[in-house]
């Protein structure tokens, strides 16, 4: 755009001939003449003058708002003035719209010569008529010039990167804020996890020693004990392995201490005498097929002053499959055993480390030799147990799918996955070499012997028998020393009275009878058990009991049997 004179577009573009110390361009100046020439669109032609006719008056041109500008008379003949030079350093006049411009520059009409003015003064600065409205007065060229060019005025769209770099620093300052913030969020909920953690450990640890009977302060005596465990804590199931070929059972307790780590195989005669359901004296075989698992798991339990937790019946055909399953047991065996078919080979071979299959082991597990005890038999059954459990897997899943496989309709007792986790638990015992099997000894009348007190109840069954539940029978122990037989006579009378029976045995003859508590908190108990069978108070005293009851009583021959004419 030409900066001089921005209206004309035919204006001659100056040259820029360089800059000045404020970093403007200096244009070439433009000679008087040039200046002359040039075209001026708002310009009105000149007519020429005929012959006795009056000169055409001219208009002066335009304002800027399109208003008409009457020049006086006497300056329309007035001569082309000159322009003055273009002044690089802004004294030269800016565009004004206010102002009005003189535009009376006439030109003679095309095909008239025009004689070339002479070279006029520069012009004064032309004021508006006075009168006219909308018009200012033109800024005089020697004061000062207000007029700036759009240049000047370039820095406010020029984008300010100081502007960016403020933006920046906020977003900066306002993110590390946050990440600060988080981070200190984060390590309030770590330690309140850890806090909880701790705690959650802590009763944990509380927990497990009370479990184990470990807390300080809080001794198993203290502690109101279900089975003759005393201070111990034991997990104990009966099996009863049932012969579908050659008929009978055997039975056998398997004993998981938590306490001391040890398992142990507990096998108990067939000849054992237990109370059936009505209380009357039976042996351990007869309770099995009469009373069922539950009754016979009950009399067991009484008799030996434990709580059995489950029955495990074990056919011999299952047997031989969980044998298969474990991929075959490696034990030492003490007898051949001959194969059912005449003419075939042993199905069990005398020695150590026998690797006996499925067919084998059941072989080996109910095989009784001529003229051999029955203790002989459950010891082999004991010893096919115990490489059963050597051969089984000590996790409890893997076990349980072992049990599982067999397909067997378990007792209620005793589902699935509780027998998967004791077997897995004595699995672990086996594998460690702390397992021991045991044999409860028993008299010729199925009564505990003297030692089975020491041996089986105090060591593997837990070394006391337990206080009684509230609102649960007393379990009262019968010795016979009268000569005669007063123990069936003595433990009706008793079961009358409101008594548990635990079995009655023989022992020598006696004249005064005596009944016997081992705890103080029985003393009570054990006068009304005299009271009960009729025997004076005196006969009542503290002494040794038997390891399965709670009061042993010693019927001697001042004891009336009910019923005799004596």
């Amino acid at each position: 755009m030409n900066e001089q004179n921005p209206y004309d577009p035919y204006y001659p573009q100056p040259q820029i001939i360089g800059y000045d110390e404020y970093g403007q361009p200096v244009y070439q100046q433009v000679p008087p003449q040039a200046q002359q020439q040039q075209y001026d669109p708002y310009a009105q032609a000149q007519h020429t003058q005929q012959p006795g006719q009056q000169p055409v008056q001219q208009g002066y041109g335009y304002d800027a708002y399109g208003q008409p500008v009457q020049q006086p008379q006497a300056q329309q003949h007035q001569q082309p003035q000159q322009q003055p030079p273009y002044d690089p350093y802004g004294q030269q006049r800016g565009y004004d719209p206010y102002a009005s411009y003189d535009t009376g520059q006439q030109w003679a009409v095309q095909g008239e010569a025009a004689a070339p003015a002479p070279a006029a003064p520069p012009r004064a600065p032309v004021a508006a008529p006075a009168g006219v409205p909308g018009q200012r007065p033109a800024p005089d060229e020697g004061g000062d010039d207000r007029a700036y060019r759009t240049e000047q005025f370039s820095f406010i769209e020029e984008p300010d990167e100081d502007s960016e770099d403020v933006i920046d620093w906020l977003k900066f300052t306002e993110s590390r804020s946050e990440r600060r913030e988080e981070a200190r969020r984060r390590g309030r909920n770590r330690v309140v996890a850890l806090v909880v953690a701790l705690v959650v450990a802590a009763v944990g640890g509380v927990g497990y020693l009370w479990y184990a009977g470990k807390l300080p302060g809080v001794s198993g005596e203290e502690q109101q004990q279900n089975t003759a465990t005393g201070p111990q804590k034991r997990d104990t199931i009966v099996v009863h392995l049932h012969d579908t070929k050659g008929g009978g059972t055997s039975t056998a307790l398997l004993v998981d201490n938590t306490t001391t780590k040890q398992g142990t195989t507990v096998l108990l005669p067939n000849a054992l005498s237990v109370a059936n359901d009505e209380g009357s004296a039976t042996t351990l075989a007869k309770s099995v097929e009469d009373d069922g698992s539950t009754g016979t798991r009950e009399a067991i339990g009484n008799l030996l002053g434990t709580k059995i937790t489950g029955t495990w019946r074990l056919d011999t055909p299952y047997l031989e499959n969980l044998v298969e399953l474990v991929s075959n047991i490696d034990i030492t065996t003490d007898t051949e055993v001959p194969s059912d078919k005449k003419g075939e080979a042993p199905l069990v071979v005398k020695g150590e480390n026998q690797t006996l299959n499925g067919r084998a082991a059941v072989a080996y597990a109910t095989y009784r030799g001529p003229g051999e005890a029955e203790a002989k038999q459950l010891q082999r059954f004991g010893q096919v147990v115990y490489g059963v459990l050597r051969k089984m897997s000590d996790d409890p899943k893997a076990a349980t799918v072992t049990v599982e496989t067999l397909a067997q309709i378990l007792d209620p007792s005793l589902p699935e996955k509780d027998l998967g986790a004791s077997l897995a638990k004595l699995a672990e015992h086996a594998k460690g070499g702390d397992y021991k099997t045991a044999v409860l000894p028993v008299e010729q009348d199925g009564s505990l012997g003297q030692g089975a007190a020491d041996s089986v109840v105090k060591d593997i069954l837990g070394g006391k028998v337990s206080a009684p539940d509230p609102g649960s029978a007393v379990r009262i122990a019968i010795k016979d020393a009268t000569g005669k037989d007063a123990t069936e006579a003595a433990r009706v009378v008793l079961i009358n009275g409101g008594f548990a029976f635990v079995g009655g045995t023989k022992a020598e003859t006696q004249e005064k009878s005596q009944v016997l508590y081992g705890d103080d908190a029985q003393k009570a108990t054990a006068g009304e058990v005299a009271k009960t069978l009729g025997l004076p108070e005196n006969a009542v005293k503290k002494g040794q009991t038997a390891a399965n009851g709670a009061v042993t009583v010693t019927l001697g021959q001042d004891y009336k049997i009910p019923g005799s004419k004596r």
